[in-house]
C-alpha cells in the first residue's frame, strides 16, 4: 500500500510541476495509459511463468 501511495504522490508532483511551467503531460491518454501499465505488469508475470515452467 506504501508503494502505491508514494506513486500516486509522485506523479500528482508531476503532474503539478508539468501543469505549472505550461508544458503538456507526460502522460497518455487515461484508458491507453491503464491498459499500457497492465500489458507490463501482466508481461512480468508471464516472464515469471515461463521461467519456472522451464526451470522444473
Amino acid at each position: 500500500m506504501k508503494e502505491i501511495l508514494m506513486a500516486l504522490a509522485g506523479g500528482i508532483l508531476v503532474g503539478l510541476l508539468f501543469k505549472f511551467i505550461k508544458l503538456p503531460l507526460p502522460a497518455p491518454p487515461v484508458f491507453s495509459a491503464v491498459v499500457g501499465v497492465f500489458g507490463v505488469y501482466f508481461g512480468g508475470v508471464v516472464y515469471e511463468w515461463l521461467i519456472r515452467f522451464f526451470q522444473s
